[in-house]
C-alpha cells in the first residue's frame, strides 16, 4: 500500500442543530452544543485511517485540552501523529457550526494554532517513502508551498483540495498536480461556474496554468473528472437521506486518495470517494460520521 501525507488544520467542532440558518440580524435557538474532532486536514487524514489507509499527518494544536483530545482521536484513528506539534503561542482551531434541519451547515473557523504552522517546520525528512502529498487551506499558503516544493523535488504526487475558496497564486498551482474544488471553490479559482456553459473555460484556464487534473465534486450531481490528456469521468452521487453535509467533502478525498494507495484505478478511486461521502452525510458531526471500512463494504446504495 502507498504512503499519504495530510499537511492541514486540526479543530474541535462545537456544533449544534437549528431549525433554519439564521439571516444577517435574526437570532434562532439551537438544540444542544456537542463537541466534535474536525479541521479538514484532520478529516481527511481520519477518513484515510479509518478505511485502512497508511496515513500521516503535519499539523499544529495548542498547549490545551482540546489539543490533547483530538491528538487522542486521531490516533485511535490510526493516524501517524509524529509530526503534528504544540504551538507556543496559540490555541487550537476552532469551529462553530450550525446544521438546520435540511443538513446544511454554516460554519466559523477560528484557526489558532493552525496558522501558526510555518515554512519552516515543514523539514524534507517528512517526506521519506511518501507517495501522495494532501493539503487543503486552512493553515499558511505559504506553507502549503514548501511542502508542495519538496514534494515535487522527491517525484510526490500532490493534491490539494483549495477548501476554503481561495484565489491561488502560480506558485502552488505549478506544483499541484490534481486539485479537488466543490462548485464554490471552482468559481473562485478560476471565475467561472462550473455549469455546461462555463465549465470547460474554467478547466481549460486551470490546465494552461500548470494543473495536471481536475475533480470537481458536484453535490448531488456527483463528481467530474477530467485531465491534460482528455480522460473524462461523470461519477453521479448516491441517493440518500441527507442528516448532515459536513465533511462530505473531506470524506470524498479521504476515500478517494485511499483508493488510489491501494492500486485501485482512477475511475474506481472515484467511486469508493463517492460511497464514503454518502454514508457520511447520513450521520450528523464531522470526524463521528467517517465511515470504516467494514461500513463502506457493506454499503448498498442507489443512484
Amino acid at each position: 500500500m502507498k504512503k499519504i501525507l495530510v499537511l492541514g488544520s486540526i479543530n474541535m467542532d462545537l456544533v449544534t442543530k437549528v431549525k433554519i440558518t439564521p439571516n444577517v440580524g435574526e437570532t434562532v435557538f439551537g438544540d444542544g452544543l456537542v463537541q466534535i474532532p474536525g479541521g479538514k486536514g484532520a478529516n481527511q487524514a481520519v477518513a484515510i485511517g479509518r478505511l485502512g489507509g497508511n496515513i500521516k499527518m503535519i499539523g499544529k494544536i495548542g498547549k490545551d485540552e482540546y489539543g490533547k483530545k483530538l491528538i487522542e482521536n486521531l490516533k485511535k484513528n490510526n493516524v501517524d501523529t509524529k509530526y503534528i506539534t504544540e504551538s507556543q503561542e496559540k490555541s487550537t482551531g476552532i469551529a462553530f457550526i450550525m446544521v438546520n434541519e435540511d443538513g446544511d451547515n454554516s460554519i466559523v473557523v477560528i484557526p489558532g494554532a493552525n496558522y501558526d504552522i510555518k515554512p519552516e517546520d515543514i523539514k524534507e525528512e517528512m517526506f521519506e517513502n511518501i507517495d501522495y502529498v494532501l493539503a487543503q487551506l486552512e493553515v499558511p499558503m505559504e506553507t502549503i508551498n514548501k511542502a508542495f516544493e519538496i514534494a515535487k523535488k522527491k517525484g510526490i504526487y500532490t493534491i490539494l483540495n483549495p477548501a476554503p475558496a481561495k484565489v491561488l497564486d502560480q506558485k502552488i498551482i505549478k506544483n499541484t498536480d490534481l486539485i479537488i474544488p466543490n462548485e464554490t471553490e471552482f468559481k473562485t479559482i478560476t471565475g467561472y461556474r462550473p455549469n455546461d456553459i462555463e465549465i470547460e473555460k474554467g478547466i481549460n484556464e486551470l490546465f494552461e496554468k500548470g494543473i495536471n487534473a481536475i475533480l470537481i465534486t458536484l453535490g448531488k450531481n456527483g463528481v467530474k473528472y477530467i485531465d491534460k490528456n482528455k480522460n473524462e469521468y461523470k461519477v453521479k452521487a448516491y441517493k440518500v437521506n441527507a442528516i448532515d453535509t459536513t465533511a462530505a467533502g473531506d470524506s470524498f478525498i479521504g476515500g478517494f486518495i485511499t483508493a488510489l494507495s491501494e492500486g485501485k484505478n482512477l475511475e474506481d478511486a472515484i467511486e469508493n470517494g463517492v460511497k464514503v461521502a454518502a454514508i457520511t452525510v447520513t450521520k450528523f458531526g464531522a470526524q463521528s460520521s467517517l465511515p470504516t471500512k467494514n461500513e463502506l463494504l457493506n454499503f448498498k446504495g442507489v443512484k
